[in-house]
């Protein structure tokens, strides 16, 4: 979606995926990290009643349950489509199954964190690993990076499996390297990069 805010005389707009899902009928969420720029500096200073618009939809980085498993490839903000994804699905307790490997750099920048692994407990076709690139002593999940290595280890039925990735542009580049060196083919990859941080 296109959300345009006020910043005095300006109007400055800026794309977003959804993070609420289809099954969330009351309202329309999208997440983004506060920076020092000019748009984080304008959202921070919108009120309740205050007026936005949002130009919406656009894109086809979506997932209904219409394939039987996928794995889903998140990096730091770019968790907000999948985040969309597992709430829908275990809404409807849809029978795909899904695994999620999101990738951040230390624990504070989990978003979402409590609520995926309510998801997981909730929904036993969904399966929820974090890992870290820089984790702290207290950290027991996994440290590194998504790579196809990663991947092999953690995913046994990759081969069968959907791909979609979203994540900052260098984490997208390097997860379609990934999944070359799976040997799998571009078709089985749906990719969005996540410029959110502007």
């Amino acid at each position: 979606m296109f959300v345009t805010i006020n910043s005095g005389e300006k109007q400055l707009t800026h794309t977003f995926s959804f993070s609420s899902s289809p099954t969330e009928q009351n309202f329309i969420e999208f997440t983004k990290k506060f920076t020092n720029s000019e748009y984080s500096t304008a959202l921070k200073a919108i009120k309740v009643g205050d007026r936005v618009k949002i130009d919406a939809p656009y894109g086809s980085f979506t997932f209904m349950g219409e394939h039987e498993k996928i794995l889903l490839l998140a990096g730091g903000v770019g968790i907000t489509p999948f985040r969309s994804m597992c709430r829908y699905s275990t809404d409807l307790q849809l029978s795909s199954a899904i695994v999620l490997l999101y990738g951040c750099r230390t624990e504070d920048d989990i978003v979402f964190g409590a609520e995926l692994k309510d998801m997981q407990q909730q929904n036993p076709k969904l399966k929820v690993i974090f890992v870290l690139s820089e984790a702290g002593s207290n950290w027991r999940g996994k440290v590194g990076f998504i790579t196809a290595d990663f991947i092999k280890e953690e995913v046994l039925d990759y081969k069968e499996r959907l791909f979609f990735a979203c994540g900052p542009p260098a984490m997208v580049v390097a997860i379609g390297k990934a999944v070359a060196e799976l040997g799998l083919p571009k078709t089985q990859l749906k990719l969005e990069s996540f410029t959110g941080h502007m």
